[in-house]
């Protein structure tokens, strides 16, 4: 596994509330394995939309992990299979497609797909601690422009645990900067606090938060609206305005 990117910052600069960056991408792909493609017989379109996987993620993730010189931790098979970012106690672990599959078979796409990931992704956070490094976990997400008729308030979207101080310390920063960049750049897009989603509701982050202490492990989301990050000029826009805001953070002025 790559080393995780560790802040560097200037003689005489501000210290950062972090020391180490580290990107991971849970539903950056469509694909099913062979041995479950008779579950999603005659569903392929299902998978190539929003709800097979998060539209434009993976691709975003990977060009920030470039700029920040960051590990990447990502996987490409479809949230339908079994959604990563979700705790394995989750009724909505499983989608329509598989939740009703035999109980071995179901702990077999666990054992599988599921817990490898999750484990890697604890495993090299809980290195960096053990250092004393702070980490500053970004989870990187997209949304639907339109959910169920109503159209999303926003173009980018940071989810954090309001009740950890560090952690909204980082994230109201990195939502100024962000703004500020937009603003200087002339681009409107709207950036948003909790939205579309609640921080704090059960994710990845969310588990880890429960692993370790609120001074160590800084979880964030980033959710950026597909209406942008469909295009690869969106993507590259998104990406130039991310890695901007992300090194200000990493070595303030």
């Amino acid at each position: 596994m790559a080393k995780i990117s560790r802040v560097r910052i200037s003689r005489g600069a501000p210290k950062p509330l972090f020391d180490s960056i580290f990107l991971t991408c849970e539903h950056g792909g469509n694909l099913i394995p062979p041995e479950y493609a008779e579950f999603f017989a005659g569903k392929r379109e299902v998978l190539k939309t929003h709800r097979g996987l998060d539209i434009g993620a993976l691709a975003v993730a990977k060009q920030l992990a470039v700029k920040l010189d960051a590990p990447l931790l990502y996987v490409e098979i479809s949230r339908l299979l079994i959604d990563l970012n979700r705790s394995s106690h989750n009724p909505r672990l499983f989608s329509e497609f598989t939740r009703t599959l035999a109980p071995d078979l179901r702990r077999q796409i666990i054992d599988k797909h599921y817990t490898p990931h999750r484990r890697a992704v604890e495993l090299a956070i809980k290195k960096e601690i053990s250092h004393g490094r702070r980490v500053l976990h970004l989870g990187i997400h997209s949304f639907t422009p339109v959910l169920n008729g109503v159209k999303r308030q926003a173009e980018v979207g940071v989810l954090y645990d309001p009740i950890r101080s560090h952690e909204k310390s980082i994230s109201e920063r990195l939502v100024m900067s962000l703004k500020s960049h937009l603003k200087a750049a002339s681009c409107a897009w709207r950036v948003r606090k909790n939205y579309p989603y609640y921080g704090s509701s059960d994710g990845l982050t969310t588990t880890l938060r429960q692993r370790f202490k609120s001074s160590q492990y800084f979880g964030i989301e980033l959710e950026m609206n597909q209406a942008i990050v469909s295009s690869a000029a969106g993507r590259k826009q998104m990406t130039t305005m991310l890695s901007a805001t992300l090194k200000e953070l990493v070595s303030p002025s």
